[in-house]
């Protein structure tokens, strides 16, 4: 086979991928572009007081504010795993979190506009289900009078889930929380799997929840899954997306397991050779694609498949989608202010991340001080190049006209570099260049984090 990726496009919008080397070259994993610049790229040179300031800024601005809470507990620690989070042996240290949680809230709304809405608010983690129901009331309660809650039918409150510490009651304490978006982690349904990941869910966990928030009428609700787990085969993995289709999720993200146990050391307990070889991995792809396709899935982008009638594909085809550091959002684009240890914010200008490590993320807030740890003040440049990836992340394409005339400048002539890195993507068909416009093409799409790092002068 030549080294040219063979792609069969499909009239569904989905391609298949026929050459192993792709994803090689272009690297199925990669930096998720949530926002740019990426917090890797992030110094010690931003101060609490930069921050401050920040939140000043960004009372003038005129955009709404997106929450994110991080959730860093987890009952147990499963191997595959790279999450900010604490295990089970320090869960003791939950009702301390929530109090510092709530001092960052106080020292952050200090700075900020109480009339402005919060629109869009995630809870993250670890495992944000780990809460106590009394706990999580208790959150709420602290956010709505820290910041003051949306009471809009708009809004988009959304909680990640895991089936195994979650139950109906949970479900309709959620709802009466005002979350009106699920996102559950169900990952593999085969057992053999989830014994290689340390992570035992039976399917009937998965699906009585989901037949409780279809009852209970959550708007959207969102299923996870992860390919490239040990002892996953293209068998195995298409019995699981059978399932998991038949439980009609609005959303259903496909997200590429990344194996670096120098990093992450859950992960070391993961044997290597477990990990489904390159082809393998490949046809597991093709697989989930071409099913996905056939049942009915718009690819937004990416990991992140979504029915025809759900908002972010009606936002995408309106060319009104955007995306910030929760993902991909149907609704206007707003400043992100993250909470908690690992967060990060985007706002007044600044990027920011708090400390990793939750006694550092502690330490700071008893000393009176916004937990910032690391961060980047944002350039014109960096605004430019943000807004090119974001482009091409939700539209699948990017008009350098347009976007030289909204920074008053020659986009083609600026971003020459990032042209010239798109050659070996142009070449594989993972992107077509017409004069001053790029279309991402069906294949693209999985990799569109790859095009979107062909903006970052630091990623290459």
């Amino acid at each position: 086979m030549s080294a040219r990726a063979v792609v069969d496009d499909r009239p569904s919008g989905t391609a298949l991928i026929r050459d192993a080397g792709l994803l090689r070259r272009h690297a199925a994993g990669g930096l998720r572009y949530t926002s740019y610049p990426t917090a890797d790229s992030f110094t010690t040179d931003v101060s609490d007081e930069d921050l401050t300031a920040a939140l000043a800024r960004s009372n003038a601005g005129g955009q709404g504010l997106s929450l994110y809470v991080h959730v860093p507990f987890c009952r147990q620690s499963c191997h595959h795993c790279a999450c900010t989070r604490v295990t089970a042996e320090n869960t003791r240290r939950a009702e301390p979190y929530l109090s510092r949680l709530d001092r960052e809230m106080v020292l952050t709304s200090r700075h900020l506009d109480g009339a402005r809405e919060i629109m869009q608010l995630h809870w993250g983690g670890g495992t944000p289900t780990f809460l106590t129901l009394d706990q999580m009331s208790d959150l709420i309660d602290r956010l709505d009078a820290r910041f003051g809650l949306s009471g809009s039918r708009q809004r988009d409150y959304s909680i990640k889930v895991d089936p195994r510490e979650a139950d109906v009651f949970t479900l309709r304490h959620l709802q009466a929380l005002g979350f009106n978006r699920l996102s559950l982690s169900v990952l593999d349904l085969d057992p053999r799997v989830q014994r290689a990941i340390n992570r035992h869910q039976p399917r009937v966990l998965t699906e009585q929840l989901i037949d409780e928030a279809h009852r209970l009428g959550f708007r959207s609700l969102g299923l996870e899954l992860i390919h490239g787990l040990p002892r996953q085969t293209r068998e195995s993995f298409a019995e699981t997306l059978e399932q998991v289709i038949a439980m009609a999720p609005a959303r259903l993200s496909l997200f590429h397991y990344d194996h670096r146990p120098e990093r992450f050391t859950a992960q070391r307990r993961i044997q290597a050779e477990e990990l489904p070889p390159r082809g393998e991995q490949l046809a597991i792809i093709d697989t989930a694609l071409a099913r996905l396709a056939d049942a009915g899935y718009v690819h937004i982008g990416m990991e992140l498949f979504a029915r025809p009638e759900d908002p972010l594909a009606a936002a995408q085809a309106r060319g009104l989608l955007s995306r910030n550091l929760n993902g991909y959002s149907a609704l206007a684009p707003c400043d992100h202010l993250g909470l908690g240890v690992g967060a990060q914010s985007r706002l007044g200008g600044i990027a920011t991340r708090n400390p990793m490590a939750l006694d550092d993320y502690e330490a700071r807030l008893d000393a009176g001080q916004l937990p910032v740890e690391r961060g980047r003040r944002l350039t014109d440049d960096d605004r430019l190049r943000a807004r090119a990836i974001e482009r091409l992340m939700c539209d699948m394409r990017l008009d350098l006209a347009a976007l030289g005339q909204e920074f008053g400048l020659d986009a083609g002539a600026h971003l020459s570099d990032a042209l010239a890195r798109l050659a070996s993507a142009e070449r594989d068909g993972l992107v077509k260049r017409r004069g001053q416009r790029l279309e991402v093409t069906p294949t693209g799409r999985l990799l569109v984090h790859r095009l979107a790092a062909a903006f970052d002068a630091r990623a290459v």
